[in-house]
């Protein structure tokens, strides 16, 4: 069982191995949503995330005879590397599985701890069905990611810190991927103050907890679609399971777009990598005035922080597509010298700054139908957008706004 005498235990192992991760009060967030908001940066962890906790006390707790028959686990990422590091600590063997869509970064940093990395499957629920197939097969020790309440018990220690740096915290916002997490917080949590609220957040399109929670009973999605491939799982934890009904006061979902978003805050406000597993809870203080939760003390736990440079640079392309500080634009143009000059002149006038150009003169068959004009440019957001387009209408040019991806 998760007692506060095994969360003491958990906190004295971890003790000199773990990183502090101290709060950060963030007068951004706080001015945005109306609460004064304190984040959790777990993503600055040893090895990049909360996972280390949950790994290295469950595997401290192992005989002799488990250690030696080597590890196996499954993972989508971050708990891979909180075991290979362990392994390595104890001087023991592990083999991960991890989902083929696993992002690189994750699976070359779980290497470099010496683990033996498998790719298999598309989601975690295949991985982990591969991971309990060997370690039946070839009686490896198999340290869950989520399903096992010493690794909940490890993962709760955020729980002690939080109260440790914010004694009068009111709200504790959790992400939730199979539930360990999040029971070992919203446990340690309530024991240290009953009357703080510990709320669960999950992709809208990936929410097995919730859907779990309003059945009664462990509920199993038939598919998972969401870019916060850390939380990306099928069918929560049933050994975690009874400690979330007791003690989580609820679920918040939110969708991948929100995410985006709140990567682009968290790059230009705090200037931290934050994975999008770990923000949804950063994405969730917009809807904690839908609970009626105003000027109250908030910590967002921050997961992790491994994320690959190309998923980086998609969601920054992204941000700032959707808050219209990057636009494309398309006009036919009369093919005769000077027009494209004309636009361009537009352009300056209105501080537009030009991206990408493309300068079509076989759109149409007839040269004198028109060529087509397709402008890529940055811009001060929508407001300045629309100002650029209205300016080239005009002095007559019917600007059409396109994907920039297309």
């Amino acid at each position: 069982m998760m007692t506060l005498d095994s969360f003491k235990a958990a906190r004295d192992v971890l003790y000199g191995v773990i990183r502090p991760t101290s709060l950060i009060h963030s007068e951004y967030f706080s001015a945005e949503t109306g609460n004064n908001v304190f984040l959790k940066p777990e993503n600055m962890q040893v090895t990049g995330a909360y996972k280390i906790r949950g790994a290295y006390y469950t595997i401290s707790t192992l005989s002799d005879e488990e250690r030696q028959r080597g590890l196996v686990t499954a993972s989508a990422g971050n708990h891979a590397q909180g075991v290979a590091y362990a392994a390595q600590k104890a001087g023991v063997s592990a083999t991960i599985v991890m989902p083929t869509t696993t992002p690189l970064i994750k699976v070359n940093n779980t290497k470099s701890y010496g683990a033996n990395v498998i790719l298999h499957g598309a989601t975690f629920d295949d991985a982990a069905e591969e991971a309990a197939r060997l370690s039946e097969e070839q009686g490896l020790t198999y340290v869950h990611p989520f399903n096992d309440l010493r690794v909940a018990t490890g993962q709760g220690t955020i729980s002690y810190e939080i109260f440790s740096d914010l004694p009068d915290v009111n709200v504790i916002l959790v992400p939730i991927g199979g539930g360990g997490l999040a029971s070992g917080v919203a446990t340690y949590a309530k024991i240290l103050n009953p009357g703080v609220k510990v709320i669960g957040v999950e992709p809208a399109l990936a929410a097995s907890m919730k859907a779990s929670l309003e059945a009664g009973e462990i509920v199993t999605l038939p598919k998972v679609d969401t870019i916060a491939d850390g939380v990306a799982v099928k069918t929560p934890g049933d050994k975690v399971f009874p400690y979330i009904q007791e003690h989580l006061d609820g679920i918040i979902t939110i969708e991948d777009q929100e995410l985006v978003s709140a990567f682009l805050d968290m790059m230009e406000k705090h200037k931290m990598i934050v994975e999008n597993a770990g923000l949804l809870t950063v994405a969730a203080l917009y809807h904690l005035k839908d609970w009626g939760i105003q000027n109250a003390n908030v910590v967002p736990i921050m997961t992790g922080g491994n994320m690959d440079v190309i998923t980086m640079s998609s969601l920054i392309q992204h941000g700032l597509i959707l808050r219209g500080r990057i636009f494309t634009f398309s006009v036919n143009l009369p093919d005769r010298p000077g027009e494209l000059l004309n636009v361009a002149g537009i352009l300056a006038r209105e501080n537009g700054n030009v991206i990408k150009l493309d300068h079509n003169q076989f759109v149409n068959v007839n040269r004198q139908s028109g060529v087509e004009l397709t402008v890529t440019l940055e811009a001060f957001g929508h407001a300045h957008k629309h100002q650029i387009l209205e300016a080239l209408k005009k002095e007559g040019y019917n600007a059409r706004e396109v994907d920039p991806s297309l």
